[in-house]
């Protein structure tokens, strides 16, 4: 009880999503606490992860992973390392943790989904379609494969009637999410509807100002619009 104690402060910061804090709370914990240590790397993991100080996150994740100790935080620690390898290139290790997840029947849907990204990044495309599909059947909410499977359909120019309600049914869910209304606007400049087209990206834009395909996806309108 003492333990969880000490760490209040820190785990109701990042449940405020104040993941600076809470981070600089744990860092903070001197190196005599009777803080259970891989609570506070789990958490660690956790706060770097959301700040996309992936590096620094997979120190603390992989100690939890390998901890071997509570079981649904090791495979949450687990997803969370096969997201992290295949956003920064990783893809063999990605493929390892999500199919040691598969084994387990983890977040089965996330996993599905997961494996779709990485094969889409390795230029796999019909491995990728059929996890997303695979991912939809498990949970047809998804919200990573709806807006996944809606953008790849719309870059493949396959079926883009049910790419536009995929993407519609993503944005629904995640109205704030940068991905989704860039995923939307694709789909309709892939039907030649550029002004809906630049509505969502721009949108998409003002979320992420950052992302250089967003910004790419709104010159490819702004070129075929003749803006």
């Amino acid at each position: 009880m003492q333990n969880n104690t000490i760490l209040d402060e820190g785990k109701n910061l990042y449940s405020q999503k104040q993941y600076k804090k809470a981070l600089a709370f744990f860092l903070g914990l001197p190196t005599d606490s009777p803080a259970d240590k891989i609570e506070v790397s789990y958490y660690l993991g956790l706060c770097y992860t959301k700040l996309e100080r992936y590096d620094d996150a997979l120190l603390f994740l992989e100690q939890v992973v390998t901890s071997g100790g509570n079981f649904e935080r090791v495979l949450q620690c687990r997803f969370l390392l096969a997201v992290i390898y295949a956003l920064s290139g990783r893809k063999r290790l990605a493929d390892f943790e999500l199919n040691k997840l598969l084994e387990t029947g983890y977040m089965t849907a996330s996993v599905y989904a997961a494996i779709a990204f990485v094969a889409w990044e390795q230029n796999d495309t019909e491995r990728c379609l059929n996890y997303y599909e695979q991912s939809l059947r498990e949970d047809p909410e998804n919200i990573s494969s709806l807006n996944g499977l809606g953008y790849v359909l719309a870059c493949q120019e396959k079926d883009l009637t049910r790419a536009l309600s995929l993407c519609k049914q993503a944005v629904k869910s995640a109205p704030k999410s940068a991905a989704c209304l860039d995923s939307l606007g694709w789909v309709y400049y892939k039907l030649g509807l550029y002004k809906d087209a630049l509505q969502y990206l721009q949108q998409a834009e003002q979320i992420d100002t950052m992302n250089v395909e967003i910004a790419e996806h709104i010159k490819s309108v702004r070129l075929k619009a003749g803006h």
